[in-house]
């Protein structure tokens, strides 16, 4: 007769630093907060683990249900890790007619990652986004603070290879 054993779930702690909680408390009273206070967690931890919203939920009095229906319906919230460096190349109507799809599956392609995946070593992730304002220089992609325009497939090893020196 097999017997069934009970496993609980580990729950990972996290800890908010105190700015993060002095805004929650000022935020979660005024209507609509959600979206701000989503904002400055992913500020603060660079993307919304599941402990996180978990706190939140506690915090603020709002369903993880609905914290998570925000996250998932926004393209801007992350569930998971950056990495170090994300390249986020923009899909708005010039870049995405100049080839920016072909960017991203080059992209992932030369550093081996899949959608919303990190490299093994940390250092990358690749993010569409909806448009960077550079429509002239189409197709564009963002590294950190730094922006490169008329971007070509054959140009991206090299960009690359700024970032992993």
């Amino acid at each position: 007769m097999a017997q069934a054993v009970a496993q609980t779930a580990v729950k990972e702690e996290i800890t908010f630093p105190p700015e993060l909680i002095a805004f929650i408390d000022e935020w979660k009273v005024k209507p609509g907060s959600l979206i701000m206070i989503l904002h400055k967690t992913q500020e603060t931890f660079g993307f919304i683990s599941h402990p996180a919203a978990e706190k939140l939920s506690l915090l603020t009095g709002i369903s993880l249900a609905r914290i998570y229906g925000v996250i998932t319906f926004y393209h801007f919230f992350k569930t998971t890790k950056p990495g170090k460096y994300k390249i986020s190349v923009c899909l708005g109507t010039a870049c995405y007619l100049k080839g920016g799809q072909d960017l991203i599956e080059e992209a992932r392609s030369i550093l081996g990652i899949a959608e919303d995946g990190v490299t093994e070593d940390g250092l990358f992730s690749i993010d569409p986004v909806r448009c960077v304002g550079c429509c002239g220089l189409a197709p564009v992609i963002v590294v950190g603070n730094d922006t490169y325009g008329k971007v070509t497939k054959d140009m991206l090893p090299e960009i690359i290879a700024k970032y992993r020196n």
